[in-house]
């Protein structure tokens, strides 16, 4: 079964189940599945029950959906994604987006654990992504296009949305919640970066790194969805603090800005 018909499965599959479709859908990083349990009037589907869906492996990731409401809005939040690392092509890591655009998702927001790279930096800041590096090696558009997702070569000029953007700063300062901007460099993984590749990240205008995100971002912007990142600074990257990483570190500073980070995200989705 080819890319378009298994994504054409599972939205029919999908669809009677989240109608009305909403608009939003939120993605939830390492930790962030918080906003998903917020949500009012919700409807939950693990990830195995829909069809070719890849299930997630990682600590942190639920691996649900989760359809409710934010105030008046419904939302799609999806708890816990697949990585490269664990051994999947980018196809099956983008799958999840490829079925969002496909439902008539308008409105993408990716959030993501990602390591402090710039300095003025601290673990538990809020990052706004200004735009990305993709140093994973891949690119999930890469191979047969299908121009019924999009075009063979789709603009890149403006991955983040300024709108969005510019909304998310309204929100922040409405909630006296500071915001840092930022580059977000995405690599394979699953190793953390040495202190060398940090320094070299630094140099090349890199502010957060993180091993997700950038694939589905373009995915998105090839299907046309209007996208929004977010990171949270769980830790600070290789050699920027004189101690080792750790992924339980990346889990406490998650559920340690759990509440700011719901908050945030609920006012931006209220107003999308």
């Amino acid at each position: 079964m080819r890319g378009f018909d298994r994504v054409q499965e599972a939205c029919e599959w999908l669809r009677p189940r989240v109608r009305p479709v909403p608009e939003v859908a939120v993605v939830l990083g390492s930790g962030l599945g918080g906003f998903a349990d917020a949500l009012a009037d919700a409807t939950v589907v693990p990830y195995g029950e829909i069809p070719h869906w890849p299930a997630s492996q990682v600590v942190g990731h639920a691996g649900r959906l989760t359809v409710g409401a934010v105030g008046r809005r419904r939302v799609i939040a999806l708890a816990g994604r697949v990585h490269a690392y664990e051994g999947h092509d980018l196809r099956t890591v983008t799958f999840a987006v490829r079925v969002l655009g496909a439902l008539g998702v308008k409105v993408l927001v990716l959030t993501n654990a990602a390591g402090g790279v710039n300095t003025d930096f601290r673990a538990g800041d809020l990052m706004l992504i200004d735009d990305h590096l993709n140093l994973t090696g891949g690119n999930p558009l890469a191979g047969p296009n299908d121009e019924r997702f999009g075009p063979r070569f789709p603009d890149m000029t403006e991955v983040y949305s300024r709108r969005l953007r510019a909304l998310a700063l309204e929100v922040a300062s409405a909630l006296d919640e500071p915001l840092v901007h930022g580059v977000y460099a995405g690599l394979l993984g699953p190793s953390y970066e040495t202190p060398a590749e940090i320094r070299y990240l630094r140099a090349i205008g890199a502010d957060a790194v993180g091993m997700s995100t950038v694939h589905e971002a373009i995915v998105a912007r090839h299907m046309g969805l209007e996208v929004l990142g977010l990171s949270c600074i769980t830790n600070m990257a290789a050699g920027v603090l004189p101690e080792p990483l750790r992924h339980e570190e990346v889990m406490e500073t998650a559920e340690r800005v759990k509440g700011r980070f719901v908050r945030l995200i609920e006012g931006i989705v209220a107003r999308a």
